[in-house]
């Protein structure tokens, strides 16, 4: 055993002794059988047992670990043993170089894959919209196009390459798509900035300066209106994020003001019976909360009555149903007492020269 032993010792080749060769394949093999037995032991049963409860994202994990980061094990296990061997540097620069490549590969798919499991879960359980999905699908394709270039850079500078050209001449090309794109990126960005702050939604019924119309779809570039006229009404994004809007989705109530004129020929106690008419009128609805009902001046042709109240929807329709029974109601009010509504009336004292 001690001849067999020295002999291993002693006798070399290419700088490594066999002994040195039989414990890099040990490490190797013990390593290889090590991570086998995990996988089948392990990882199997973890993803069976996952798949019977329907665990999707154990599930998942246990895939994706078996795809990238199983991988990269190996690749661990392969480095460390053959990192006790004395290589040549042409060799060396071929295994670090090898394994560099290995260790981009698998770890850039591992947070993708990540990525894109997050953003599958966002959407089934918050969106529906088939053109948000749309729109995340190409930042998405966007997004991993730009990481694996980033990993390819990085990759390149670790083997030693000179990458500062490539990296000028990116960002020159990188400032001329953006100034022939700026338009576009610009809606782009904007519809992203709707997308997260949500200021409006689709079915929304908001008002741009003296557009107004129910949102039908936002699109990455454009958000198209339908006006209450029937007609489309088209705007960029741009001009929507960088504009004043009313969205009338959120209002939780409608505050109304009216004001009515009665004939200066009313009497007076009418005069003061008239705010406490106005009021009665507007609790005796349901949807109201009464605010103030005034006597509030003295007009040209009237006496001037204001009332201002809260319709408790923001349901349109509903507002005007009241407020056609509060006029109806209050003609029939007056009515009944002989309080005569004002008109522009002018009156002549002739007088006899």
């Amino acid at each position: 055993m001690i001849f067999l032993w020295t002999f291993l010792a002693e006798h070399t080749f290419f700088h490594n002794s066999i002994l040195d060769y039989l414990l890099s394949l040990i490490i190797f093999v013990v390593g290889s059988w090590v991570l086998r037995l995990i996988k089948k032991f392990l990882l199997s049963r973890l993803g069976r047992w996952a798949a019977r409860r329907k665990k999707e994202l154990i599930s998942f994990l246990v895939n994706c670990g078996e795809q990238n980061l199983l991988p990269l094990i190996y690749l661990g296990v392969f480095y460390l043993s053959v990192n006790r061997l004395t290589l040549s540097p042409l060799w060396n620069r071929i295994i670090n170089s090898l394994c560099l490549s290995l260790l981009v590969f698998f770890g850039v798919r591992f947070l993708l894959s990540l990525l894109n499991r997050g953003l599958d879960y966002y959407f089934l359980k918050h969106e529906t919209d088939a053109t948000k999905r749309y729109a995340f699908q190409i930042v998405t394709k966007f997004f991993t196009v730009l990481v694996w270039l980033l990993a390819f850079i990085v990759f390149l500078d670790n083997l030693g390459v000179e990458i500062s050209a490539l990296v000028a001449g990116l960002g020159i090309g990188g400032i001329a798509v953006a100034l022939a794109a700026q338009v576009l990126l610009g809606d782009l960005f904007s519809y992203f900035t709707i997308y997260f702050d949500r200021p409006f939604e689709v079915g929304d019924f908001i008002i741009i300066d003296s557009f107004s119309g129910t949102v039908e779809n936002i699109g990455l570039k454009t958000t198209r209106l339908r006006s209450l006229t029937g007609e489309e009404v088209v705007f960029s994004n741009t001009d929507l994020t960088s504009s004043r809007l009313r969205n009338y989705k959120t209002m939780k109530r409608r505050r109304i003001s009216f004001t009515i004129g009665v004939s200066y020929q009313t009497d007076a106690a009418l005069v003061k019976e008239i705010p406490q008419i106005l009021a009665d009128i507007v609790n005796s609805l349901p949807d109201t909360e009464l605010n103030r009902s005034h006597f509030s001046g003295f007009g040209e042709y009237s006496l001037r009555f204001d009332v201002v109240y809260y319709v408790l929807t923001r349901d349109y329709i509903r507002y005007m149903d009241i407020q056609q029974e509060i006029n109806l109601k209050i003609i029939e009010e007056f009515s009944k007492r002989g309080i005569e509504f004002s008109y522009p009336t002018q009156t002549l004292y002739l007088r006899n020269g």
